[in-house]
């Protein structure tokens, strides 16, 4: 304190000027317009260049050569993380003194003032210009080039596909307008196109130093449904699926992995297409080549169906060697199904060798042959007469087709199915999948067919139907079915017949019909052919007949007589006579 005690002001010092804003002759006003044209003239919403004083990870403070620095945040510099003091930058005017004084910049909008004009100029010179990748979107990536957000397709980021974009989200690259959609101001970049061109010429010299045979060292880079592209130092080949391994691949995983270093044969090029065919599986001996020299026809050998088809299933037996099983070798049975009834992919099967070509690489297999043909014994399992229980398999008009066991079929002929029914169709009388009662009648070897009846197991009702329904005998029955040509009458006794329709005239004269219950007259029975004819009409019309005179009805007798059909006849009564007459008509007389 002492000190600022022997301070003085000095003697000549002019406060007046000084307070009245003068000095050395010159006004407060001229003063300050002297320093201010010292400064740069600013203009709000103005862009302008500036020179970065300094760069943080916060902000950039940058100068226009204006009374105060601009300060702007460092993410509006995200897409040049080279940025350093002393380098130029365009920046737009928003303020020139905020609430606290500073002024206000903004390097984004000074960006984005020109970007249209700077990406229309890059696509036409085809410039390398800098993009700041700032996020994932579907397809790709969100790159800010310019100020403006261009799309970066995920095939266009690299020439190697892509398996993780998000490794690529802040990263600051070098790109290539490749494509501008003036109407929507869309920009699509690559950064693939740099490095396409070097890439070619590397392709070219490599391609012409390829031979066929050539065995290269590459890498995994993709791998695909049909097969796996390797990367053999700058060109890319092709392993077909069905060159990775002389046994069937379903899945290339199943053989290869991603980025796994692998050796592979050349197996063709092309230059002009720069394609190139490339095998794994001709590293390796043929499996055929490999195969048991003592292995035969009658062999029995194991393995795993691979494939199947409608026609048969084709199964390896070791790697690369594989045999077919076809549909009719897979059961004795006649009745030939799909592969799939009877294998399916995966299955580990036993099989006997049918056939063996090793300069073809072909070879059948059967499994059927591991069971005893059933035809070998069918004399001694079902002989004739023998009873069993079959299913049905299928309908035919003449019949039902059954399989006793797998390889034994039978015929049921669709007269052996009832004694008494007439069946129409089979189908009325059992349905596919059934199981039904079958007597053998008849052994066909050589065809490998049986012949089986259903109502032989039964006895013949007819046997008994003869003693009952004798000619001239009446019985009752029921009118169950009308036709046009007459009506099937079920008797009671059992068993059907036939009425013609003037024979089902009723005594007053009305027709009879369906469903009624009347008398009826057997006028013929016929046992092999399991017909009976009968007549309602005869059993109150031969009543009125055996009233006349017997005069007149003997001198008939006597006179002149005839013989008409049985089943039409109204006037025939004693059987005697027929029989007579039939008896000599055999004689020949």
């Amino acid at each position: 304190m002492s000190d600022f005690k022997n301070v003085q002001p000095l003697e000549d010092f002019n406060w007046e000027e000084f307070e009245n804003g003068t000095q050395a002759g010159t006004s407060k006003e001229e003063t300050l317009k002297a320093y201010d044209e010292t400064l740069n003239k600013v203009t709000e919403h103005q862009v302008v260049e500036g020179t970065v004083i300094s760069v943080d990870k916060k902000e950039v403070i940058v100068n226009i050569g204006y009374k105060s620095d601009g300060i702007i945040p460092a993410s509006e510099f995200r897409y040049n993380p080279e940025l350093k003091a002393g380098d130029t930058v365009e920046v737009y005017v928003e303020n020139q003194e905020d609430k606290k004084g500073q002024l206000v910049l903004s390097h984004k909008k000074a960006r984005l003032a020109k970007s249209w004009d700077r990406v229309n100029e890059a696509l036409d010179n085809d410039e390398v210009i800098q993009g700041y990748i700032k996020c994932r979107t579907k397809g790709g990536m969100i790159v800010d080039v310019f100020g403006i957000e261009a799309f970066l397709p995920g095939s266009q980021i690299d020439v190697h596909p892509i398996r993780d974009y998000d490794i690529f989200v802040g990263k600051t690259m070098e790109f290539k307008i490749v494509k501008i959609n003036q109407e929507f101001r869309n920009v699509v970049v690559s950064h693939k196109a740099l490095i396409e061109a070097e890439l070619e010429a590397q392709k070219k010299d490599i391609i012409s130093k390829l031979e066929k045979g050539q065995v290269l060292e590459g890498t995994v880079k993709n791998i695909t449904s049909y097969g796996v592209f390797v990367d053999l130092g700058g060109v890319d080949g092709l392993i077909h699926i069905t060159d990775l391994s002389w046994g069937r691949v379903s899945d290339p995983h199943e053989v290869v992995t991603l980025d796994e270093k692998i050796n592979v044969v050349i197996l063709d090029f092309d230059e002009e297409k720069k394609r190139i065919a490339l095998g794994l599986k001709q590293l390796t001996p043929h499996p055929w080549d490999a195969l048991d020299a003592d292995l035969k026809v009658g062999d029995h050998v194991k393995g795993k169906v691979v494939v199947i088809a409608d026609y048969g299933a084709f199964v390896e037996i070791q790697p690369g060697v594989e045999g077919l099983i076809h549909v009719s070798e897979m059961s004795w049975s006649q009745h030939l199904r799909s592969a799939q009834d009877f294998l399916h992919v995966g299955d580990e099967v036993e099989a006997v060798i049918l056939t063996l070509d090793r300069e073809e690489r072909k070879m059948s297999l059967g499994i059927k042959q591991l069971k005893e043909d059933p035809w070998q014994s069918i004399d001694t399992k079902y002989p004739v007469g023998s009873k069993h229980t079959a299913k049905v398999c299928n309908f035919t008009n003449f019949g039902i087709f059954v399989e006793l066991e797998e390889g034994v079929d039978g015929l049921i002929h669709i007269s052996d199915l009832s004694w008494t029914k007439k069946v129409k169709h089979p189908n009325e009388f059992t349905q596919v999948g059934a199981d039904i009662e079958v007597v053998v009648l008849e052994i066909d070897k050589d065809n490998r067919r049986l012949s089986l009846g259903h109502k032989q197991l039964e006895e013949n009702p007819w046997d008994v139907y003869e003693t009952i329904y004798t000619t001239g005998s009446v019985h009752q029955g029921k009118i169950t079915e009308m036709m046009d040509k007459g009506a099937v009458i079920t008797l009671n006794e059992g068993g059907e017949g036939f009425a013609t329709p003037k024979h089902l005239v009723k005594e007053d004269g009305t027709q009879a019909q369906l469903g009624e219950e009347l008398a009826f007259k057997v006028i013929e029975f016929a046992k092999d052919s399991r017909r009976i004819i009968l007549s309602h009409s005869r059993t109150f019309e031969d009543v009125k007949e055996d009233t006349k005179p017997a005069r007149k009805h003997a001198a008939k007798k006597q006179d002149t007589p005839t013989i008409n059909n049985v089943a039409a006849s109204t006037s025939l009564g004693d059987l005697g006579v027929l029989a007579e007459l039939k008896q000599k008509m055999e004689k020949g007389e």
